[in-house]
C-alpha cells in the first residue's frame, strides 16, 4: 500500500510539471458507449430507414448489384432529387471520381457515383470513424450520426498515459459532436457529398458550479474539413493528410448575402443557392423532413434555441424526457430572380403563408450569415 501510494503520489507530481498537448486528430473509436443525446436543442429526429443496407450483406456494393436488386423487387424510390448544376472544380485532389468544390464557407464533394451507390459506402465510413447512424432518410438524401466524443482532445499528460487504460472512463472532454451528411443528385449522374458538424458541450453552472448543463456550440468547419478529407482519401484512394490539406486549401469564392424586406437575396443562381441553402439548413440544426426542388421548397421542422434553454430544455439534451415536444413546421423558399443572377429566400409558415413572426426573422438571420 505503501508503495502504490508512493507511486501515486510521484505520477501526479510529474503530471503537474508536464506540459500537455492535444493530438491534432480525430479519435471516435474509444468511446463505444458515449451517453446518448437523442433529442439536441432544435433537432427533432426522423424515422431510420435501412432501405440501402448493403446488399447481400456481403459489405461491397455495385451498380450492377443495385440494378439486379431493382430487377427483382420492382422499382426503386431513389434516394434523392435532382439537385444543382455543375460547378468549377477546385483543390489539387481532383479526379475523375471524385472532386472538392467550394462556394464561400461551404466545401463538398463531386462524385462520379449514383446517390444509390454511396449509400453504403457511407454507412461504412461512419462506422469506421467510430460512429453509429440514427438517421437515415433516403428520400432526402440525408444520414446522421450520433453524438460521440473526440477523444483525442483529452490531454496526454504523464498521469493519464500511466493509468488512463485502467480508468478511460473517468476522462472526458465535456464535448459531444455529431454529422449530418447530404447527398445530392447531379443531372451528369454524379452525386455531390455534403458533411456538417453540430456541437454541444458541457458547462457548469450554479453557486459553486455544481450544475452540468448541456449547451449547443457552434459548428466546426475545421471538423467539417477533416472528414470531407478522409471520404476523399477512402473514395479516391490517396493519403488523408494530403486530402485534407486539400479540402482546407480549396481556394474560396466571394459569396454575397443581403437581408433586405423580409428575404435574404444572394448573388448567385437558383441551382447553387439550392444546394447552398441546404448545406445552411444542416448547419444551423433544421431537420429537413421534405424538399420539392422544382417548387424550391425545404419543409423544415426547427425549434427557437432561446424558447429552448428557457423551458430548461438544454438539461434533458442527454435524456429522453420531452421527446415529444413538437417543433414547429415551415417551408424556406429559394426562388430565382427574374431575368437575373440573383436568388430570393424567404420563410414561409406550414400552409404556405408569409412567416412574419420574430422566430420567422431569426431564421433568415441565420441563413443569412450562413451564406454571405
Amino acid at each position: 500500500m505503501t508503495r502504490t501510494l508512493a507511486l501515486t503520489a510521484m505520477a501526479l507530481s510529474l503530471a503537474a510539471c508536464t506540459t500537455v498537448f492535444e493530438s491534432d486528430k480525430v479519435d471516435y473509436k474509444s468511446t463505444k458507449k458515449a451517453a446518448p443525446l437523442d433529442v439536441p436543442p432544435d433537432l427533432t429526429q426522423l424515422q431510420k430507414d435501412n432501405r440501402y443496407a448493403v446488399p447481400d450483406g456481403r459489405g461491397v456494393a455495385t451498380a450492377s448489384g443495385f440494378q439486379q436488386q431493382r430487377d427483382a423487387n420492382g422499382t426503386a424510390t431513389a434516394p434523392v432529387g435532382v439537385p444543382a448544376a455543375t460547378g468549377d472544380a477546385i483543390g489539387p485532389v481532383s479526379t475523375d471520381a471524385v472532386r472538392i468544390e467550394r462556394a464561400g464557407n461551404e466545401r463538398w464533394l463531386v462524385v462520379k457515383q449514383t446517390p444509390e451507390q454511396l449509400w453504403p459506402q457511407l454507412q461504412q465510413f461512419w462506422t469506421d470513424a467510430g460512429f453509429t447512424l440514427d438517421m437515415e432518410s433516403p428520400q432526402t438524401g440525408v444520414m446522421e450520426t450520433n453524438w460521440n466524443e473526440n477523444r483525442s482532445k483529452i490531454p496526454q499528460d504523464i498521469l493519464r498515459r500511466t493509468i488512463g487504460r485502467v480508468f478511460d472512463s473517468a476522462y472526458s472532454t465535456g464535448e459531444r459532436d455529431k454529422f449530418r451528411t447530404r447527398l445530392e443528385r447531379r443531372p451528369d449522374g454524379a452525386t455531390e457529398i455534403f458533411i456538417s458538424h453540430r456541437g454541444a458541450e458541457e458547462v457548469l453552472t450554479g453557486p459553486q458550479k455544481e450544475v452540468a448543463t448541456w449547451t449547443v456550440r457552434p459548428n466546426d468547419p475545421g471538423l467539417e474539413a477533416e472528414f470531407l478529407g478522409r471520404l476523399v482519401a477512402k473514395l479516391n484512394g490517396v493519403k488523408v493528410k494530403e486530402a485534407t490539406a486539400a479540402v482546407v486549401n480549396a481556394t474560396p469564392e466571394a459569396q454575397h448575402a443581403k437581408l433586405a424586406n423580409g428575404k435574404v437575396t444572394v448573388d448567385e443562381g437558383f441551382d447553387r443557392a439550392w444546394r447552398r441553402v441546404g448545406l445552411a439548413l444542416d448547419r444551423v440544426g433544421f431537420t429537413v423532413e421534405d424538399r420539392d426542388r422544382v417548387q424550391g421548397i425545404y419543409f423544415v421542422r426547427y425549434v427557437d434555441p432561446d424558447s429552448a434553454k428557457k423551458d430548461g430544455f438544454f438539461s434533458k439534451l442527454f435524456g429522453s424526457e420531452d421527446k415529444n415536444k413538437e417543433a414547429q413546421r415551415y417551408r424556406v423558399l429559394v426562388s430565382a430572380v427574374p431575368n437575373a443572377t440573383t436568388s430570393d429566400i424567404t420563410v414561409q409558415t406550414n400552409d404556405g403563408k408569409p412567416e412574419t413572426t420574430a422566430t420567422g426573422a431569426k431564421i433568415l438571420q441565420l441563413l443569412t450569415d450562413e451564406l454571405k
